[in-house]
This record gives C-alpha cells, structure tokens and sequence, in this order.
C-alpha cells in the first residue's frame, strides 16, 4: 500500500451508510434535549455507525468494539470505544465517534492507520518470564500489577502479540509506574509507558492566602476531604493519612507546613472541580464525579501524577509547590489520562497539562497568585523564576517552534510550540489586557486570541476526540475539528486555531477540515507587503493537481530597493500525502527557476515543511515572485498551504 489513509475525516463512507440506515426509518423527529437521552441516541446512532464496519476502522472479522461511556460537551456526544482481536484487548486499536445532539455524525478519529491482519495469540513464552523483563526495566520494584496479553498495534508498525505488565518502583530518575510490553513470541521489550507524569472550613496557604474550602465533618473531627465528592482529599505523604483536625481551621501560612501545602492544593483541587463543570461540562477530574488523592510530603524538587495519587514535593527552600499552575497541571494529566485514548503521547502530555493548569489558575483568578500564562511562577521550584513560559518557551531554554525533531526531545522541553500554540490562540500575538506579546515563528500578520476559556474549551473537547496515537500533528487536526464543531456558524475561531498551529510551525495535515461561508473569515496574508519590507507571505491554498501542469502561488516584493540576499529563504509549508511526488521551484520575477526540491520515488513521507535558502544575489529583490509545484505521479494529492519569501 503506498500510503495510509488520514485517521480523521469528516464524514467516512460508513457514515453515509449510517445516515442512510437513518433516513429509511422515516423522517426524523426532534432531538431529545434530556441529556441522558441524548446520550443514548449518541451511543446508538455510533453503535450503528461502527456495525457498517466502515473502511476508516481498518476492522477485520476477528475483532470487536466495546463502546465506553459517552461523553458530553458543549452540545457534542464523544463516543469512546475499545477493540479486541479473538478476545484479546487491541492496544491502539480505539477510536472516537462524534455526534450532534441529532445523533448525526460530525467526525471520527482513530487510532489504527492498518488493519491488524492474521496474527496468532499463542504466546511463546510465559508470563513470569514476560513479568521478570518488566521488573529488569526499573531499578527498584515495590509491586507488579498482573501481566496480561494483549495485541500492541502501534501506528506505522506490524500488529504483535505482547504480554503487558505495569510494575511499580523507583528507575534512575525516581519514582515509576511503568507500563512494559513485552513481545509474546521472542521475549523483547517493544514499548514501555510511563506512568509517573511529573511537574467551608477556613484555611491559609502560603501561596493562595486565607481561603474558604469544603470539608467533610466525622464525629467531632474534620477531615480536608469534599463532602460531596470524596476522592477530592488532602493527606500526609508519610503514612498517606488524610488530614484530620478538631476546628475546621487549617494551615499557618508556612510554606514549609504540611498541611499548609495541603490547604493550598485542597483548594486548587475544588476550584478545579468548578472550572471543569462551569467552562467545559465535565464532571470532576476522572470525569465521573472525582479525582484522586492528593499527597503532600515528596523529598524532591517535583510533582508527579501516576494514576493513583498526585504527588506534591518541595522548592530548593524546602515549601510545598502546590500552586494552581502546578496542582492544576497535575490533575491534568488525570484529566488526560481519563479522556479517550488516555495519556498523550510524542511530546505532547506536558504541553496538554499546562494549558489546563493555566485555565485553571485564571478560573480561580487569586490575587495572591494572579492568572498569567508563567509555569510555576509562585514556587519559584529552584530559585530560578517560574519553570515554563507559554508566551515566550525560550525563556526557560524550551524551543518556542515545533520542528521533527519535537516528539522525540525530553518531555517538559517538547511542551514549548503545543505552549506557545496555546498563547497564541487564547491570547494572541499584542494582547490588550495586559499580557506580554508573542512572536510567530514564521508566517506573517498578527493574531487575535480568543480568550482563555474558548481555548480552553477548543483544547479539551479536541482531548475528546483523542486516540493512543496523539501528537502534535495530530492535535492539529483535532482542535481544527473541535473549533469548527463547537463554533458552526463563524470561522473566525477556526481561523484563529489554524493561524496559531501555523506560527508555531505545526504543518497542515490532508486530514484537517476546512472553514467557508460562516462568520467572518479574515481575509488571507498575501503581498504586497508594507513599505519597505523585503518579506511576503502568501497564504492562499492552492489545489495541487494529481499528476497534471505546474501550478504557482505569487509574491508580490515592493519597497525593497536592493538585489536580493544571497542568504534568501524560501519557507514553504506544502500538504501532500506523498511529498517525493513533488517538484518545487522558486520563479524570480525574470524567469530564472531555482529548484528547491527535486522528485523522489523512495520519500514516501507527508508534506513539506521546509525552509530553504537561496543565494539569489544575481536578482533585483523588487517584483513578483513565483512558488511553482508540480506532481509528476498519480494516486496522491495536496496543495500549496503557505509560503513566506525573504529576500
């Protein structure tokens, strides 16, 4: 097969299939508003959707699906399901249906890019031996869950039969709960997930100040623990002992105090819990009605979720870092653990937590820790400032633009583009509102934000469509899909997601959804560019035909009274499913053709994302300049996205 096929569409030929299963009953009659009914119509309708076994699944005649619990937000029905294969759970085999109210459906998102094929599920060793790779992986182990089979069917990757076992310790960095796959047939460890994911009585912090917090009363005692929801609670991490006491008073404002850190994260938790109902219609953290323990007393300079329990250490100063940026990340990561497609993966998971952090702090809006879009600001971890800036990820020595080198960096530093990304699209590039300004890395033209809470909730209803296979390119499409979803009837919220993903250099995918014809669509970047400048972008898609002419995309230069650089760049983000199709060429405005990218039948690889540099000494900078492309093979196709010419 010379490509895979997008893992997103709009509407999937089982769609059709299941629309027109729909309008054989009759005509339809109104959707029912009751929630739980919608819900059910949702689960139904996405029940029939996956009978059709459309070719987006990759389904074969040995596997199943087993929906999980439908999810709602702002109007949208998220339906989860898992797979198996002859009864063995599919790892990376989930998908996501998304409905309407109607039970009509708006989109689906899956994780396979293959089908599994015929694969024995005879393990050729044993378990014990499966367990014992699994316990080699870490350097101390205090228990190992059960091991059990499953078939891994990672992307891009043939479908194996695997033993998986989570073993709980310590490895070189501290401590681990990890996942470890180990292949059934020749005992080879082919994957390890971790785990360990760092970063109205009265009570008073030493970050939030006195605050007012929901306890729980027992007997003549009181316990930091919500009364209505009781897997919200504070404990000492010596002994994981819930603090108790006789008056309903808690903390002395010392930072070094335990149960003062516990007032502070206690509080962040609940307010949370708030944010979560008021802003985005979930119910708790665990999206149940819950969350899990939270655990002051780590001897580190870190915080950890681990699926279980957040953990919350101390500053180089010896006070705990229960800020609401940092308690508010941690509980994120439950919150993405707890969404489809669990934990995200390929350098995406901290950048997806700090943006719920941020929501967090500015939902809570104290002004002892006042809302910005700084990491860990208040708890200054070690005597260095805050950990990460969102507006600006350099600052803390992170990269502020996504290149392929992203996914595979360390996990905090890959947060830095999904950060910037996410500033860009709640707050623009020149905020008014007191916020620091925010560069582009590459494209042109300023961005305006749409407001922490509409990021917010294009962020979290994207998680919802989430797959184990998420990354940063796919989070591109998703959020696409979530702001044209969530806003049907403008594009100018989809505009704003797209110009952010571009800025940060997060290349177009053939699966992203377009925007027309709703709301107000600002006009395109194109040249000519201000007086004086020596730059045009032109930001016009054009289709690119399949096997057929050359096409071209203009740039108007003016103003830039000189010969051009012979250090000119030429950076051009092109979408196409098969990018060695593809000739590219640079026109100057006399007709002289600089090749850029040369055709190749091995590159089989999406897209062009490049910046390439031209000696173009021998030009006059002024005049127009031409992109030419053209695909000399058939069977795929793309389009000019955007392209930016500095000479």
């Amino acid at each position: 097969m010379k490509r895979r096929t997008p893992l997103i569409i709009a509407l999937a030929a089982g769609t059709v299939a299941a629309s027109a299963m729909v309008a054989a009953t009759g005509p339809a009659a109104a959707a029912p508003q009751d929630p739980s009914a919608v819900a059910a119509l949702a689960a139904d309708k996405a029940d029939a959707l996956v009978a059709s076994r459309p070719a987006i699944l990759h389904a074969g005649a040995n596997e199943t699906f087993q929906q999980q619990k439908v999810i709602q937000s702002s109007g949208l029905n998220y339906v989860p399901y898992k797979r198996t294969y002859k009864g063995l759970p599919v790892e990376g085999g989930d998908f996501v249906v998304v409905t309407d109210a109607a039970g009509q459906t708006k989109a689906t998102s899956v994780a396979q890019s293959a089908p599994v094929g015929e694969l024995s599920t005879v393990a050729k060793i044993a378990d014990s031996a499966a367990a014992a790779t699994a316990k080699a992986q870490l350097k101390t182990v205090t228990s190992t869950e059960a091991t059990k089979l499953v078939v891994l069917a990672e992307e891009g990757k043939a479908a194996t039969l695997a033993w998986q076992t989570t073993v709980a310790g310590t490895n070189a960095e501290g401590p681990s709960r990890l996942t470890v796959d180990v292949d059934a047939t020749s005992g080879k460890v082919l994957r390890t997930t971790e785990r360990v994911i760092d970063v109205t009585g009265t009570g008073t912090g030493w970050i939030n100040g006195s605050v007012s917090i929901d306890t729980t009363q027992s007997g003549s005692s009181y316990l930091l623990q919500d009364p209505s929801h009781t897997t919200i609670r504070c404990q000492n991490a010596s002994g994981n002992t819930t603090f108790s006491g006789p008056d309903n008073v808690w903390g002395n404002g010392s930072g070094t105090d335990r149960e003062t850190g516990c007032v502070d994260a206690f509080y962040v938790a609940q307010k949370q819990y708030a944010m979560l109902s008021s802003w985005l219609g979930r119910n708790g953290q665990n999206g149940s009605g819950g969350a899990w323990p939270i655990r002051v007393g780590l001897n580190d300079q870190n915080a950890y979720y681990d699926g279980t329990q957040v953990q919350i250490g101390k500053n180089t100063a010896g006070q705990w870092i229960a800020s609401a940026d940092v308690v508010g990340h941690e509980l994120g990561h439950g919150i993405d653990d707890t969404t489809p497609g669990g934990i995200s993966r390929s350098g995406t998971q901290e950048f997806v937590a700090d943006t719920i952090g941020a929501a967090t702090e500015w939902f809570i809006n104290n002004p002892n820790d006042a809302p910005d879009y700084q990491v860990g600001e208040e708890v200054n971890l070690v005597g260095s400032g805050p950990i990460r800036y969102m507006y600006n990820p350099s600052l803390a020595g992170d990269s502020n633009c996504y290149s392929s080198s992203t996914p595979g960096s360390e996990v905090h530093a890959a947060a830095g583009p999904g950060n910037h990304w996410f500033y860009l699209m709640a707050e623009g590039t020149n905020p008014t509102n007191g916020q620091p300004t925010s560069t582009r890395c590459s494209g042109s033209g300023a961005i305006t934000g749409l407001g922490i809470q509409n990021a917010m909730k294009i962020m979290y209803n994207a998680m919802l469509m989430k797959t184990s296979t998420s990354s940063y390119l796919k989070y591109r499409t998703w959020t696409l899909t979530a702001a044209k979803n969530l806003f049907p009837n403008s594009c100018t919220e989809f505009n704003t997601v797209k110009a952010a993903w571009d800025a940060v250099s997060v290349p177009a995918q053939s699966g992203d959804p377009t925007c027309t014809g709703g709301g107000t669509t600002p006009p395109p970047t194109t040249t000519p560019p201000p007086s004086g400048s020596c730059t045009g972008t032109n930001a016009t898609d054009v289709t690119i035909p399949d096997a057929g002419s050359a096409i071209s995309s203009s740039i108007a230069i003016s103003n830039c009274a000189r010969a051009a650089s012979a250090t000119s760049t030429i950076a051009v983000n092109i979408v196409h499913t098969y990018r060695g199709d593809l000739r590219v060429d640079l026109v100057a405005p006399d007709g002289t053709v600089y090749n850029l990218k040369a055709t190749s039948s091995s590159d089989s690889a999406d897209n062009v994302n490049t910046t390439y540099t031209k000696n173009l000494s021998s030009e006059q900078a002024n005049g127009t300049w031409q992109l030419r492309v053209q695909d000399v093979y058939s069977q795929d196709t793309g389009y000019i996205n955007t392209w930016t010419l500095t000479v």
